[in-house]
């Protein structure tokens, strides 16, 4: 891997995870078509870098939203940290029933199963994003319900939203924004309350999955052995968090600006046609 396997990774990752088209999806495939392993250890970690530089873009994008919304009275940040608190229980519920049923029941129990190992078949990406796009497209015949004047998040809203999430844990291809968003969206929630509370969530879930693949990487390569494995390791990381921050930064603004003119369901076709993509190039 070298800096323009970096670049190119850190521009499509910036871009597509905060757009609605699943970023992970692109990102695997354009490891594969750039001749690397998505399932290797060193390649998830630098996703989870990439996901990293997109995190802290999400928060400068949101900042202001977030204080006004979140922090503006004790009530206020009651209610929307019990929903946060409720969603992200919820996720982690779903996600994780989600992946025992797929190690015990579709892996046969297999001991040495990692859930990432699934990362780059081009089947389950192509039908997770063809699932992500119906989605979009269902919330978007929807929107008259979610409309800028639609209901703020409600509970019910929180619940079903972080379940969703939970269901896409596992799936490289079922866009996670794409799916909470829409799910908000479809419950009545406006367009602005769900594009905040999906990016919330977002960041709750991040640092728990830079542990939970940091102690991958530490384990699959024994670093402690070489401190400067791990430089080598992390080097390439920290440069494509940089890249991922500033394309994640544009990347927000063409979101807001689409879901503010109606143009959620274009984010559902493109979905459905690169899963056609995946399904016949992967």
């Amino acid at each position: 891997m070298n800096l323009l396997h970096i670049f190119i990774l850190a521009l499509v990752q910036g871009l597509a995870e905060l757009l609605p088209v699943s970023s992970s999806a692109h990102v695997v495939m354009a490891e594969k078509w750039l001749g690397l392993d998505p399932t290797a250890p060193e390649m998830t970690m630098l996703l989870v870098m990439l996901h990293t530089g997109t995190m802290f873009a999400v928060i400068v994008y949101f900042w202001r939203h977030w204080q006004e919304a979140y922090f503006s009275s004790a009530e206020a940040f009651k209610r929307n940290a019990w929903q946060l608190l409720l969603a992200t229980a919820a996720t982690g519920v779903v996600g994780l029933t989600l992946l025992e049923i797929i190690k015990h029941v579709f892996m046969a129990g297999a001991p040495s199963f990692e859930i990432e190992q699934l990362f780059g078949n081009r089947i389950i990406i192509a039908s997770a994003l063809a699932a992500a796009g119906i989605l979009i497209l269902v919330s978007s015949g929807l929107q008259r319900r979610a409309t800028q004047h639609g209901q703020p998040m409600t509970t019910r809203a929180a619940l079903w939203t972080g379940a969703v999430q939970g269901l896409c844990l596992p799936f490289r291809g079922f866009s996670r924004s794409g799916a909470t968003i829409s799910t908000s969206m479809a419950l009545g929630v406006s367009r602005p309350v769900a594009e905040a509370f999906s990016f919330a969530l977002a960041v709750i879930l991040t640092p728990a999955v830079i542990v939970k693949e940091g102690y991958r990487l530490v384990h699959a390569h024994a670093l402690s052995s070489s401190a400067g494995g791990l430089g080598h390791l992390l080097m390439p990381g920290l440069v494509g968090m940089v890249l991922s921050f500033l394309a994640g930064l544009l990347a927000l603004r063409w979101l807001s600006g689409w879901l503010e003119h109606g143009r959620w369901h274009l984010f559902g076709l493109y979905c459905l046609a690169f899963s056609g993509v995946v399904w016949v190039a992967g």
